[in-house]
Parts: C-alpha cells; sequence; structure tokens
C-alpha cells in the first residue's frame, strides 16, 4: 500500500451544513459544520436509494481528524471505501458528522451547556441526507455508528429516536458509568488541588494559553468538565460537577443526573425501540484504560433483558485507542443488515 494515499474507487464528498439548532449556542461554537458523505462506486451506475451510516467521532475530535493515517494502514475513509467496493459488505451512504465544542465535544446530546447536538443530528443532519442523497429513508435502512463519545452517541441517539434508526454499532462506547467514569473523580480533585487551586476557571485559563494536552492532567479534567456540561448542566447553562471539588465526596443528586444518561440504566426504558432494533453492534477491547470492556458485557446483558434478539458482540485484545482497524467490522455488520434483501 502506497504510503500517503489510497485511490478511491468511489469518492467522499464534503459539505459544510448551517445549523439553526446550533446557532447562538452557550460557547459560541460555529454553526456552521462540515459533513462528508462516503459515496460508493456503484452510486453512480443506476438509480438504487442506499441505505445510511452515520459516523459520530470521539471526545476532543473533529471531522477532519478521519484523515488522520497510521503506519501501514488505510485512514477510516479510504478503508471504508475499500470494503465496499472489494465486495467485502454491501455498499452503504457513509454520513460523517461534526460534533465538536470547545470543551472537547457534545455526547451528542442537547445540553444548555454545550448546545442542541442530538437536534441536529436528528433534525437537520438526516433531513439534509436523505434530500440530497439517494437513501432508503426509513430507519431499518439508517444506522449510526462511533467509537467512545461516538459510541456512546450511537447508542442513546438509536434508543431514543427509533422513528430514524434501526441500529447502531458501538466501538468502546461509553457505558456502565461507575467503572468508566467514577475512577477519574478523584484524580481530577487531586489535579485540580495541585495544579490549579481547585479551580476549574484555572484550568481553562491555562489550556486555553498553550497547545492542548501538554499537561499530563489534561485528559482527565476536560473529560470530567465535558461530561459534566453534556450530563449535569443548569437550565441557565451552569455545569455542575458530580463531586465536592475539594474532597471529591460523591454530589449523589448530581451523580444521579449522570447515572440517569448511562445507556445501561437506559436501555429497559427503551425496551420497545431496543427489539425494533434491526442490527446491535458492542465490542471493546479487553484491556480498555476505561473499563469500556464491562460496559459493553454490561449493556449486552442489559440489552437480553429487554428482550433484543439479536446483539453482535465482541471483546478483543486491545486497550481504547489505536483501534481503528476494527471500525470496518462494524460498519460491515451493519451494512450487512441494513440492505433491503435482509
Amino acid at each position: 500500500m502506497e504510503p500517503w494515499a489510497c485511490e478511491f474507487r468511489g469518492r467522499l464528498e464534503e459539505h459544510w451544513l448551517e445549523s439553526r439548532a446550533l446557532r447562538d449556542n452557550p460557547l459560541g461554537d460555529p454553526h456552521v459544520r462540515p459533513l462528508w458523505v462516503s459515496v460508493p462506486a456503484s452510486y453512480d451506475e443506476g438509480d438504487d436509494r442506499y441505505p445510511t451510516v452515520y459516523v459520530l467521532h470521539s471526545l476532543a475530535a473533529q471531522l477532519d481528524m478521519w484523515r488522520n493515517r497510521k503506519p501501514f494502514a488505510r485512514t477510516f475513509p479510504e478503508a471504508v471505501d475499500h470494503l465496499f467496493a472489494s465486495g467485502q459488505a454491501p455498499p452503504c451512504l457513509v454520513v460523517w458528522v461534526d460534533a465538536w465544542t470547545s470543551l472537547g465535544g457534545s455526547q451528542f446530546l442537547d445540553s444548555p451547556a454545550t448546545g442542541r447536538y442530538h437536534t441536529y443530528l436528528c433534525e437537520e443532519v438526516v433531513a439534509w441526507v436523505d434530500r440530497h442523497y439517494r437513501t432508503l429513508p426509513h430507519p431499518a435502512h439508517r444506522a449510526l455508528m462511533g467509537h467512545s463519545s461516538g459510541g456512546y452517541g450511537a447508542i442513546v441517539t438509536a434508543m431514543r429516536r427509533p422513528d430514524l434508526f434501526g441500529g447502531f454499532a458501538s466501538h468502546a462506547g461509553d457505558c456502565l458509568f461507575e467503572a468508566c467514569y467514577l475512577p477519574d473523580f478523584p484524580k481530577a480533585v487531586r489535579a485540580l488541588r495541585l495544579e490549579y487551586g481547585g479551580s476549574y476557571e484555572r484550568f481553562w485559563e491555562d489550556f486555553r494559553s498553550r497547545p492542548g494536552f501538554t499537561k499530563e492532567s489534561d485528559g482527565v479534567l476536560l473529560n470530567v468538565y465535558c461530561m459534566a456540561a453534556c450530563y449535569s448542566a443548569e437550565p441557565d447553562g451552569t455545569v455542575r460537577l458530580p463531586f465536592d471539588p475539594t474532597t471529591g465526596a460523591l454530589d449523589l443528586e448530581v451523580w444521579a443526573r449522570w447515572l440517569a444518561h448511562d445507556p445501561v440504566r437506559l436501555a429497559p426504558h427503551h425496551a420497545e425501540a431496543l427489539r425494533c432494533m434491526r442490527a446491535v453492534y458492542l465490542e471493546a477491547g479487553r484491556r480498555d484504560e476505561y473499563f469500556l470492556d464491562l460496559g459493553a458485557e454490561a449493556l449486552r446483558q442489559a440489552l437480553a433483558a429487554a428482550g433484543v434478539a439479536e446483539v453482535g458482540c465482541e471483546l478483543f485484545e486491545g486497550r481504547h485507542g489505536g483501534v481503528d482497524h476494527r471500525f470496518p467490522l462494524g460498519l460491515r455488520y451493519l451494512a450487512e443488515r441494513l440492505a433491503p434483501e435482509w
């Protein structure tokens, strides 16, 4: 394989969407967002309509990071094109959605602290794609996938909008919050005390004055605050932490608000929608640093208890990052089950 590019058999089309939902968002982040659509090689050979898979990115990511190349590997857009051109999966339209925020991400939720990213995805992006491409505009032929926070967004968006989506693939999506989030709370408290006098305001002032992630504590401090902005913001946009920032003592009322967003706990409340899913795929590395292998298994069990008949689930040898080579597996699983002939 050539080291700098792979020749596409189909094409990657790049667009910009002006969003009403994101206009005047609380963070002042751009309301005009990039949107990519991977078009398979067969698209121009007739007038067939195609299933659609929406790809959601992880925390602290943005759309153009999908072009980042690892040694001896295709980028994910290149891998998507190869998957369909080689006949390894039925062709789909693949839509790449941007939900970056200046706090690091949105969890693809509507929040008074970050903006209306669930609304943007469901009410604007899907409608735009259906207008501009030959899609099969029915939930049986529409799904979501993502890694980490993108996996979380895929799960909860499908749960809450079965009128739009009939499947999802989660690659180490945030689940079982006591396993993936709680261990970071004392780390965040200690970092705030040692480096910022207990003040998140000082952290953000410092973080924005230099290249991001150049301090060891940046990751945990950004992750905890960003999740609080998504899960436990007040109507006026005030971000409430689920712990005392000086002692780390858990604030049970705020923590309960976080748990209400946990897919493992959401599953029983969305059992009917989940039973209607045409495709559900979960996976995580057995050595995931955030214990999302435990989350994947807990969600698999919750889905089984909700009556979901078939769930693809795989725990593989790997960690949280460096798993891009796994993404085509989730896409193939979805593509096979979204195809009209399935």
